[in-house]
C-alpha cells in the first residue's frame, strides 16, 4: 500500500505543478445562480444549458417562474467547471466510505471510468498485463494509453507471471488490470493469486467490479470483498447503472489518484458531469444496499439454484483449476448465465423462441465473444421471483433441449 500511495503523489507532482492543479468544487444550483463551498451566490455564466431546459421541473417548458423556483436537473457542465453539486460530492464521500478508501470521483459511465482511469494512469514507461476477456471499457483504456499492452490468457495467472518475469524490469511501472466478474461469462477473476502476483513483482492491481459492486461481499461492495482482497486492491472501479439501478461510474482509491485523475483524465475533465437526478438515485439506492442485503442475497440464490437445475450450456470457456471462482464457489452464484449454443443461427433462433414465449434472453454473437461461443445470456436480477425462473427454465428445456427433466423443476 504505501509504495502505491508514493507511486501515486510522485506521479501528480511530476505531471502537474502547484500552480495548475486543480480540484472539483461541490456547488448548489438555485436556478440561474450557484452557492459555492463557501456559501457565496453567484449568477452563474459558466453552463452549457444554453436554453435553460436543465432548469425545467417535467418533461413540458416550465412557465414564466422567479428565479430559484426551478429545480436543476441536467449538471450543465463538466465536473471542473461547474457541474460537481454538493450531491455529487455527497455520493462520492459515501462511495469512499463503503469502500474503506480515502477518496472516490464520480464518471458519467462505468465506459467512461474504466476506459479513462486506465489511458490516464498507464504512461509511456509502463507494461499493462489485461485479462484476455476483459470488457471493451478496459481494453480501449488500454489501447488509449501510451503503456506497452501485454494480454495473458483468460484467467490464466501462470501466463501473467510469464509474462512480468520476461518484461517486468524493462519498465517504470506495471499493471495489472481485469474485471471480477466477466459479463459475457460470469467468471471470477482469480484476485487472490493476481493480487500476490502484484506484490511479488511490484505491480498495480485494477479491479473493475461492474457486475460484482452491490452483489457480492458483506457490505455489498463486490468480489474484493467478498474473498478477503479488498486491502490489496488500491484502486476499485464501478458502476452506478447495474445493482445500482441508476448510471455513472466511480473510481475508488487513494486521494492522490483521484487528484490525479481530476487533473488528468480526459474523460472526466471533457464530459458533462453526471446529471443530479442520477446522483441522487444512485445514493438512495447505495444506503439501500449498505443498510440491507435481503435482495444480494435473493439474487446469489437464485443463480446458484438456476444452475442447479439447468445443468447444460453455460460452462466457462476458458477454465483455471486454481481460480477464485472455483476454490469459493463464487461463481454459482454470479447472476449472469451464459448458455453455450455454439453457432449464431442456434442462438439467434433460440432468443427468437424465447421472445414468442414470453422471455426476453438476449443472442450474444461475434464480435462481443470468440468465434464459435454464440450463447444465451441469461442475467438474473432481485425483482424475479423463483416461480418466473422456473418457467424460464422450463421454456429452456423445451426449445435448448438442455435440462435433463422437466418435471424435476420446482416451484
Amino acid at each position: 500500500m504505501k509504495h502505491f500511495h508514493e507511486f501515486a503523489k510522485r506521479r501528480l507532482a511530476n505531471r502537474t505543478p502547484p500552480s495548475r492543479q486543480r480540484r472539483l468544487v461541490p456547488r448548489t444550483a438555485d436556478g440561474v445562480y450557484l452557492i459555492d463551498d463557501q456559501k457565496r451566490r453567484l449568477l452563474n455564466f459558466g453552463s452549457n444549458d444554453y436554453l435553460g431546459l436543465a432548469m425545467q421541473p417535467g418533461p413540458d417548458l416550465p412557465p414564466e417562474t422567479e428565479d430559484g423556483d426551478l429545480t436543476l436537473r441536467g449538471s450543465t457542465a463538466s465536473s471542473l467547471v461547474c457541474g460537481w453539486s454538493q450531491d455529487h460530492q455527497a455520493l462520492a464521500d459515501a462511495i469512499a466510505d463503503w469502500e474503506g478508501t480515502e477518496s472516490a470521483v464520480l464518471f458519467p459511465s462505468g465506459y467512461a471510468a474504466c476506459c479513462g482511469t486506465i489511458a490516464t494512469l498507464a504512461e509511456a514507461d509502463d507494461l499493462i498485463l489485461s485479462d484476455q476477456l476483459n470488457h471493451a471499457s478496459l481494453i480501449d483504456g488500454c489501447r488509449l494509453s501510451k503503456a506497452t499492452t501485454a494480454v495473458y490468457r483468460h484467467l490464466d495467472v501462470q501466463h501473467a507471471r510469464e509474462i512480468l518475469e520476461a518484461h517486468r524490469t524493462a519498465h517504470a511501472e506495471a499493471w495489472i488490470v481485469t474485471d471480477s466478474i466477466f459479463s459475457m461469462d460470469g467468471d471470477v477473476a482469480p484476485l487472490i493469486q493476481l493480487s500476490e502476483l502484484a506484490c511479488e513483482f511490484g505491480a498495480h492491481l485494477v479491479v473493475d467490479e461492474a457486475h460484482g459492486s452491490g452483489v457480492f461481499g458483506h457490505s455489498g461492495t463486490g468480489i474484493c470483498e467478498s474473498i478477503g482482497v479488498k486491502e490489496h486492491v488500491f484502486l476499485r472501479i464501478g458502476t452506478l447503472s447495474k445493482a445500482m439501478g441508476s448510471q455513472g461510474g466511480f473510481v475508488a482509491g487513494s486521494t492522490a489518484i483521484v487528484e490525479h485523475l481530476v487533473n488528468h483524465c480526459r474523460m472526466l475533465l471533457f464530459s458533462t458531469a453526471l446529471s443530479r437526478p442520477a446522483v441522487q438515485d444512485a445514493s438512495r439506492a447505495l444506503r439501500h444496499v449498505r443498510h440491507h442485503h435481503e435482495r444480494r442475497e435473493h439474487v446469489r440464490n437464485l443463480a446458484k439454484w438456476f444452475r442447479s437445475e439447468y445443468s447444460g450450456g453455460f460452462d466457462s470457456i476458458a477454465k483455471e483449476p486454481h481460480s477464485a471462482s472455483q476454490v469459493l464457489g463464487i461463481r454459482d452464484e454470479v447472476p449472469i448465465i451464459p448458455i453455450l449454443l455454439g453457432d449464431d443461427d442456434g442462438a439467434t433462433q433460440a432468443s427468437a423462441e424465447l421472445l414468442e414465449q414470453g422471455f426476453f434472453v438476449p443472442a450474444i454473437r461475434p464480435p462481443t465473444v470468440p468465434e464459435g461461443t454464440s450463447r444465451l445470456r441469461v442475467s438474473l436480477s432481485a425483482a424475479h421471483t423463483k416461480a418466473q425462473v422456473t418457467e424460464l427454465l422450463k421454456a429452456l428445456h423445451r426449445i435448448v433441449g438442455r435440462a435433463s427433466n422437466e418435471n424435476s423443476f420446482s416451484q
